[in-house]
């Protein structure tokens, strides 16, 4: 090869590899620039790791911190928690899910004061085994086995039963233990001694204070008995005292000791009330009943009170209101006789307004009855109406003395009301009256009875010298369709008489006015009524072509839908008496009728012997319950009297004997308790020793004749007589 050619290859050669060389230095250049760059961000995160690392060792740092003030908070929180536990006087204990002990405090631990094994870890059957055999626990005659076994049984339960164990000294401690949801167990030992004992004295107490109202009801009731016995004798002779010829002056003595003897009996009943209705021992009956009726009976119970004074009772019943209901109508005229009977206390001139409204409900058969009783008396101070109806109120001492009472017949009212599940009140205005209030829902029977009946109509001329009664009458009348024209004098009426008037309606002191002479004179064709205030307080004389009719005031609702919303006929007999049956007097068959009466009291024979003197019946005593049994077998009565509280053998006693003859024989002899027991439980305990009916002494000659009446087998003679009827 040449020269030139060598030299080519290495120029050649040469430039290649310089060429090379660029290339890597190129290369190079690159890399290291790389190299830079990478070393330039791996510096930036070499720092930012290491900001962040100071990070996390500062909030490591905070960390260290929070938990160690937590961790001296808990320590404070938990010795704070556990001095109170220690401080308390009962016992506090908590146990795993192993039934161990892991912590509890002195109190618990007090019973087991000196035994080395309580500790924390030991069990809890551990505890009830020293319990019994260290003699700490009184098991009242248990077996420890059989107690033990109970108590674990009991521990062992999801919701355990707290218990109370008797420690050997007398304290008394109630374990109340509480179950978590992973087992685990708290439990409480409340040393509960001061409040057995405390309980023990309310015991003994509530066991003092029932013996105490049973000994006063046996009081109450000995007591009602001792009175009501020789009551009868004074009530009863004063009765028939009054039946003989006596002149004035003696009459009014007889009266007064009879009237006293009454008033003695009603202070006797509000006392017994008032005992029952504290000792929640009065029952209210449940029966049908007429309160129109009742209202009435109250009405004419009070007219004797009404004697010398310018009053009247007036009773404004809603016509269209129901009067038949269901419920206990002794109780409601109980509260009428009080709230009316205080109202004629203390009126002395005026009226007595009783007024009844109500809303019938004919779905539901219920009636929301409406009751007042207005006065135009003395009325009540404002500051004393809240204390009328307190047990011993009355208005004030002074008026107290003016007027008897016990002060107890407003509060029975209360009582008797709210336990019919009522509202009783008062309104009242010195010197202008006093208005008495009460309301009560009743179930209803039947259907308001102005519904059944059709007005007559026409006109009224009314005579009624009381506006409050005129007013009241005029209301009633105008409902019914009639058109009322009220009079003061016989003159005005007759000058007013029309022929389209149909009635004429005129208080019997008008009567004496030649009323009806002079109605007849004028050719007068529509009925007469005559007001009264007793029946028979008008006498006919001779024959009257008018169509008269008396109607006793205050006039019932009854009485006034009878005459004003239907022809009214001549009188018609009411109640008929039983004319003797002359000729069947003549049949030998017949006889008298047999009453045995078993009475130990001779006052109280002598009172029933001269009660029933009239009447044609064979009577016979008996001292004592043994001779009623006896002679009960021997006479073969067909009445017996039978008192109660009698020697050697009671009423009671007797009757069920006289019952247990009878259960052999088939036969059935009526048997009347004659008792002065008057409480309610009484009562029910007599009747259910085999009594047919029960009579409270002192007894009324009326019951008596009715008694013995109403039991009257068909083969005997008639026991009343036709002068005794008449």
């Amino acid at each position: 090869m040449s020269l030139a050619n060598k030299l080519t290859q290495e120029r050649r050669a040469r430039l290649a590899a310089e060429r090379l060389l660029e290339q890597k230095q190129a290369e190079l250049f690159a890399a290291n620039q790389k190299l830079g760059a990478h070393a330039k961000k791996l510096s930036a995160e070499i720092v930012e790791t290491r900001a962040e690392v100071q990070n996390v060792r500062d909030e490591n740092q905070r960390v260290k911190s929070d938990l160690s003030i937590a961790h001296k908070k808990i320590e404070i929180a938990e010795r704070r928690l556990w001095l109170s536990i220690e401080s308390i006087n009962d016992g506090f204990a908590f146990f795993n899910a192993d039934s161990q002990m892991i912590i509890a405090n002195k109190a618990y631990l007090w019973a087991f004061d000196g035994l080395e094994d309580v500790a924390p870890g030991v069990s809890y059957i551990t505890l009830l085994q020293l319990l019994t055999d260290e003699g700490i626990v009184d098991l009242e005659g248990q077996a420890p086995a059989a107690w033990r076994a109970r108590m674990l049984e009991r521990w062992q339960s999801t919701d355990p039963e707290p218990e109370t164990i008797r420690l050997w000294n007398g304290e008394f401690v109630k374990l109340i233990d509480q179950r978590g949801h992973g087992g685990d167990v708290v439990s409480l030992a409340l040393n509960i001694t001061e409040t057995v004992h405390y309980q023990r004295e309310l015991r003994k107490a509530r066991d003092s204070a029932e013996s105490a109202a049973r000994a006063k009801s046996a009081f109450l009731a000995n007591m009602s008995h001792e009175i009501r016995t020789p009551m009868n004798g004074v009530v009863g002779m004063a009765e028939l005292l009054m039946e003989t010829e006596l002149d004035e002056e003696q009459e009014l003595f007889a009266k007064t000791i009879k009237n006293s003897g009454e008033a003695l009996l009603v202070i006797i009943n509000d006392v017994l009330d008032f005992s029952k209705l504290d000792a929640d021992k009065m029952v209210l009956q449940h029966a049908p009943f007429d309160f129109d009726n009742a209202i009435h009976e109250v009405v004419m119970l009070l007219q004797p009170a009404l004697q010398g004074k310018d009053i009247q009772i007036i009773v404004d019943y809603d016509l269209f209101l129901p009067t038949q209901f269901i419920g206990d109508v002794g109780r409601l005229r109980q509260v009428l006789t009080n709230l009316i009977g205080n109202a004629v206390k203390f009126t002395s001139e005026g009226h007595v307004l009783v007024r009844v409204v109500g809303v019938y409900d004919a779905v539901a058969r219920k009636t929301r009855l409406h009751v007042t009783v207005e006065d135009t008396g003395i009325g009540i101070p404002e500051d004393k109406l809240a204390h009328v109806f307190g047990e011993f109120n009355q208005v004030d001492d002074a008026q107290s003395r003016a007027y008897e009472g016990t002060g107890l017949g407003l509060a029975i009212s209360k009582k008797l009301i709210g336990m019919m599940g009522g509202e009783i009140w008062v309104d009242s205005e010195m010197g202008v009256g006093a208005s008495f209030g009460f309301k009560v829902e009743l179930t209803t029977e039947g259907q308001p009875e102005a519904n059944t009946f059709s007005a007559v109509g026409g006109k009224v001329l009314l005579l009624e010298p009381s506006d409050a009664l005129a007013e009241l009458t005029e209301k009633q009348l105008t409902k019914l369709g009639f058109e009322v024209r009220r009079y003061a004098t016989v003159p005005e009426a007759l000058g007013a008489l029309k022929p389209e008037v149909s009635v004429v309606m005129a208080d019997s002191e008008f009567v004496g006015y030649d009323l009806l002479p002079a109605l007849a004179d004028a050719g007068f064709a529509g009925r007469v009524i005559i007001l009264s205030a007793q029946l028979g307080g008008y006498q006919p004389q001779g024959d009257s072509v008018l169509d008269v009719h008396q109607v006793q005031k205050p006039v019932t609702r009854r009485a006034l839908l009878d005459k004003f919303t239907k022809q009214v006929t001549q009188p018609e007999v009411q109640e008929a008496v039983a004319e003797p049956n002359h000729a069947a007097l003549e049949e030998p068959m017949l006889r008298k009728m047999r009453v045995l009466a078993a009475e130990d009291n001779k006052t109280n024979q002598l009172v029933f012997r001269k009660m029933v003197k009239a009447l044609d019946i064979e009577l016979t005593f008996a001292a004592n319950g043994r001779e009623a049994v006896e002679l009960y077998q021997s006479l073969e009565p067909d009445l017996v009297f039978m008192d109660i509280s009698m020697p050697e053998m009671d009423g009671k006693d007797a009757t069920r004997a006289i019952r247990a003859l009878e259960a052999e024989s088939g036969a059935h002899t009526p048997i009347i308790a004659l008792t002065a027991h008057a409480m309610g439980s009484d009562k029910e305990e007599i009747m259910a020793a085999g009594m047919d009916q029960f009579l409270t002494k002192p007894l009324r000659k009326a019951e008596i004749y009715a008694a013995i009446g109403g039991h009257q087998p068909d083969d005997t003679v008639p026991v009343i007589a036709d002068e005794a009827a008449a």
